[in-house]
């Protein structure tokens, strides 16, 4: 995939530099091989125009790898603190036809969640830090994370989701039953400043669409959850992800209640 401008764009140059680069290395190499068998047979014309070869093509070597060097002028701190980077990674998984959309200083490419990490020049895919930055073999990743079956619990996310409903109900004073926000219960979850930090409304968002998707909705206890939109979709708490289909997913309440 060919991306202009950008890191994609300044990479790409870069590389082809290098490539260059390696190109003069390798004729080194070969005028070196040539002078090593004058040497060993004895062959003293052959000895003396092969050095004199690998001579003239180490300096060529060298500029290019000087010129390589210069090629590479990209300022990535920059681009990654701007939110540049971002929107290129954006572009990017748009022209390989990978659905991703940046929500709360994240980026949502089902069913991963990405976190840019200017200051170490790195980005965070589902808490696991990846230094390969060129955006085309970022998409290329997420891509292929995207044919694999996501790795999460139904089971255990439904019950602490029923605790932390009942936990907030029963405060608040409400009957049983009652729909409630789903941001009330990611506060509960989360009641600890650094947990928010660590379990953030994108991937409680995300882990609401992989319980929705999986079917399940009854608990040990024989509650079963249900899901509310209402006009809730319109507001503040509303809760956004991506889903599997590349179609933005919207959660803002549930309840649970006895089984009828």
């Amino acid at each position: 995939m060919s991306i202009g401008g950008g890191l994609e764009g300044a990479l790409s140059a870069t590389e082809d530099e290098v490539d260059a680069a390696l190109k003069a290395a390798a004729a080194v190499t070969r005028e070196l091989r040539k002078a090593k068998a004058g040497a060993a047979r004895g062959q003293v014309r052959d000895l003396r125009k092969a050095l004199s070869a690998a001579v003239d093509a180490a300096e060529q070597a060298s500029a290019a790898a000087t010129t390589a060097q210069a090629s590479f002028d990209f300022d990535e701190k920059g681009h990654l603190e701007s939110g540049a980077f971002a929107q290129e990674l954006v572009a990017a998984a748009a022209a390989s036809d990978v659905t991703m959309v940046e929500r709360d200083q994240r980026l949502l490419c089902y069913p991963s969640l990405i976190k840019v990490l200017a200051g170490d020049a790195a980005v965070e895919i589902d808490r696991r830090r990846e230094k390969r930055l060129r955006p085309s073999v970022l998409v290329d990743l997420l891509a292929t994370a995207q044919k694999k079956p996501p790795r999460f619990r139904a089971e255990p996310f439904l019950e602490s989701l029923e605790t932390a409903y009942e936990l907030v109900r029963s405060k608040q004073g409400h009957r049983d039953g009652v729909v409630l926000p789903l941001v009330d219960l990611w506060s509960v979850l989360t009641l600890l400043p650094s947990q928010r930090s660590e379990y953030t409304r994108p991937e409680f968002a995300r882990d609401l669409y992989l319980l929705d998707a999986s079917g399940v909705a009854t608990t040990r206890a024989g509650r079963v959850m249900r899901w509310h939109a209402s006009t809730g979709t319109k507001g503040s708490g509303t809760l956004v992800t991506v889903a599997q289909s590349g179609q933005q997913q919207l959660y803002w309440g549930l309840s649970f209640a006895e089984a009828s």
